[in-house]
């Protein structure tokens, strides 16, 4: 992800009149998508086997001056549209900020520096960048960003029996040791939506750099108006080494649980003595028509009461290439592992959660310059669960639309 949010926000603030200072930006890209996978069947055994759904991706962008511009990612989609959507048998049209924030821009001869204030995309990992159907080149999402986890950060596990407990559930998520009465699914470990925060981002030669600070963690994202804000860092670095190979680092910490369990904490500690931390490398290398990015992040979730905390790990690696200026092929490998949890008294003899691979493979043929027909298929396996049922077929078709694009000034 070279330049993570530098290159980010000037590319959204280019206008075609490359010298106004006051410009108007709209960029679209409009999905359609259908699968096929008998996920649709995990609520409901009567439902059919093939769904179809819609995703819109708006990106206003205002120009203010040589410096200042406001940038904002509106996403409005039908369920399911993302395959960790097709369990559930709600259908429903929903509509995310996944991004709305103020921005200042310097760019010297040696360096560039972007500060942003408003609703942003998590600074943890690398994937955010290509979260728009025509930048992925596959259709699903790395396990990270869409695994829910047999975690929650509004109830307390009573230790390891009630951690293993959560296997016979299913996909609910219920601790015994209080906290919100109200049904989950668990948790996702590192959000793709946005949260209210600062970031500056640096960039000096082949460095870059970002600091963030937001309301709430990746982990458990909250709104301005929630009890359970808590104020966290996130950061992130990387290096390019030549052209088209990049390194790079970014870690988070800080407090995940809701202010509804702080009645129930251990007497004089408090939430911010509980935090989540993640940490993560990425990579990413291009050359020719061939391109590869892979990731490998760990999350640490505390709870009163554990020695060994419940910790995941996931990792993917993705490949594609450019058979010709049309065509291309792509496919993403991934994992989901748990570790062994202890409390004060006793140890598991399993992870407290089934471990999980996915296998992705895809192919996409670029129509013309603005539409995209992608086709994918992936194998999910779950430790302990064998047959098709959790894989998926999908087809989309993506159009890219530069619907306005106005130099005022």
């Amino acid at each position: 992800m070279p330049r993570r949010g530098l290159v980010f926000a000037l590319l959204a603030c280019a206008l075609s009149a490359e010298e106004a200072t006051v410009g108007v930006a709209v960029p679209l890209t409009l999905t359609g998508e259908a699968v096929h996978t008998h996920r649709l069947k995990t609520e409901d055994p009567g439902a059919g086997t093939v769904a179809g759904g819609f995703r819109a991706m708006l990106y206003p962008t205002l120009k203010l001056g040589s410096n200042w511009f406001t940038y904002s990612a509106l996403q409005l989609h039908s369920t399911p549209f993302f395959y960790h959507e097709t369990p559930e048998p709600q259908h429903r049209v929903d509509l995310q900020v996944i991004q709305a924030f103020v921005g200042y821009s310097r760019t010297a001869k040696r360096g560039s520096v972007i500060v942003k204030a408003g609703q942003l995309s998590s600074a943890f990992g690398s994937f955010p960048l290509r979260y728009d159907d025509a930048e992925n080149p596959l259709l699903d999402q790395p396990l990270s960003h869409t695994a829910y986890l047999k975690l929650r950060p509004d109830q307390l596990p009573c230790g390891v029996g009630d951690m293993l407990r959560q296997r016979l559930l299913g996909r609910e998520v219920d601790f015994e040791c209080g906290g919100s009465e109200t049904d989950s699914d668990g948790m996702v470990p590192a959000t793709l939506y946005g949260l209210p925060g600062i970031e500056a981002d640096f960039a000096v030669r082949r460095v870059d750099a970002r600091i963030q600070l937001t309301n709430s963690s990746p982990a458990n994202p909250q709104n301005l108006l929630s009890r359970s804000q808590h104020i966290q860092w996130t950061a992130g670095a990387g290096y390019t080494i030549r052209h088209g190979l990049r390194v790079g680092y970014s870690a988070f910490r800080g407090p995940y649980l809701d202010r509804v369990v702080s009645a129930l904490l251990p007497a004089g500690r408090g939430v911010r003595d509980f935090p989540a931390t993640g940490a993560g490398v990425d990579v990413q290398w291009a050359r020719a028509r061939w391109s590869t990015s892979g990731e490998w992040q760990r999350f640490r979730f505390s709870y009163p009461g554990f020695r060994t905390p419940p910790t995941v790990s996931f990792g993917y690696v993705e490949v594609k290439a450019v058979v010709n200026p049309r065509f291309f092929v792509a496919a993403r490998a991934g994992f989901q592992r748990h570790n062994r949890v202890a409390d004060s008294q006793t140890r598991s003899s399993e992870a407290f959660s089934p471990d999980r691979q996915s296998y992705e493979l895809g192919a996409g043929y670029r129509l013309n310059r603005q539409q995209l027909l992608k086709i994918g298929y992936e194998w999910l396996r779950t430790d302990g669960v064998s047959g098709t049922r959790d894989n998926v077929l999908g087809i989309q078709f993506v159009t890219t639309l530069h619907s306005i694009e106005k130099a005022l000034r």
